[in-house]
């Protein structure tokens, strides 16, 4: 696996390292590395030298703060003799960031991932009042969108929509979603799939707001998820669905959406739920819709991020006076 070295004037770098393992998960072959006030360019060369030395990989990438500041000269100090499996990056920020962890997955060349990253960086840069978005950026995103709606009844692709991910999470799209879980199942869109949230809407702005960058968010309510479903036109979607609670989930099932796998991966404490570990509270009702939804022949995925373990789910549910 490639290693990366984080390299920051301050702690800044410890602190985007922190904030990446929260989203993505505990990562292995990274290193921050930092300049503090009292040190000078050795200090923070010996750091650079120190990390090398730790991973067990010819591959180096470097994320640096800032160009031309005294831990990206450090690093291309370092460089010159290993330009061919070796890459510098400056410019880090946290969408950067957890691309290079989650493309660590699928790349196994320094050099791949620096360029996988630019875009990336780039495009995580947004502005609101929309108004203040340079023209050229706004018009990219609106050449995106269909000029105007299919006709009914026609049958795009397989004419079913692709389910690459149904979860479970009553923080619904958050920083774990938005980048882990996308880059792992790479929708076309995120579709939020909830009565409640489909009538509020703040919350319905805040997440449409909150979709990564090339990806389309949507708020539907539960029968219109399965008219969805049942309509052609969807046949090129890939989605990534998202539920606050089992029971919404269950509702979508009964209603004929085809949904092999539920990932589990946060459900909120409140007065009367048992936690069952960490981040999964339940009471009855859950567990009753987690046991309907094993009838229609689903299986279950307890996981935040995809880098972690799956859990059993009916393990967990021992812990309850609902489950044997």
């Amino acid at each position: 696996m490639v290693g990366i070295i984080l390299a920051s004037h301050g702690e800044f770098a410890e602190g985007i390292l922190q904030s990446g393992s929260m989203i993505v998960g505990e990562q292995e072959n990274v290193k921050a590395v930092t300049l503090l006030p009292s040190e000078g360019p050795d200090d923070i060369r010996r750091k650079m030298e120190e990390a090398i030395a730790s991973f067990e990989t010819d591959e180096i990438l470097f994320l640096v703060d800032l160009w031309g500041g005294t831990p990206f000269n450090q690093a291309n100090t370092l460089f010159e003799d290993k330009k061919d499996k070796w890459a510098i990056v400056a410019g880090l920020n946290l969408p950067m960031l957890i691309e290079s962890f989650t493309a660590r997955f699928s790349m196994d060349k320094a050099h791949d991932i620096a360029a996988s990253l630019i875009d990336v960086a780039k495009d995580s840069v947004k502005v609101r009042p929309e108004s203040l978005q340079p023209a050229e950026s706004k018009a990219a995103a609106a050449s995106e969108e269909p000029s105007k709606p299919l006709p009914e009844g026609t049958v795009v692709g397989n004419g079913k929509i692709d389910i690459r991910l149904a979860r479970i999470d009553s923080r619904l799209l958050h920083g774990q979603v938005a980048t882990a879980w996308s880059k792992d199942v790479n929708p076309t869109r995120i579709i939020v799939v909830s009565d409640d949230v489909a009538k509020d809407d703040l919350r319905k702005s805040l997440i449409t707001q909150a979709s990564p960058p090339g990806i389309k968010a949507n708020v539907v309510p539960i029968d219109k998820m399965i008219e969805v479903w049942n309509d052609p036109r969807f046949g090129k979607t890939s989605a990534l669905l998202l539920f606050e609670n089992p029971t919404d989930a269950l509702r979508v099932i009964e209603g004929g959406v085809e949904i092999e796998e539920v990932n589990v991966g946060s459900m909120a404490h409140s007065e009367g739920k048992v936690m069952i570990n960490n981040v999964l509270s339940v009471d009855e009702k859950d567990v009753e819709a987690f046991k309907k939804m094993k009838d229609h022949g689903v299986t279950f995925d307890v996981r935040k991020v995809p880098a972690d373990q799956r859990k059993d789910m009916w393990n967990l549910l021992k812990k309850t006076k609902y489950v044997n």
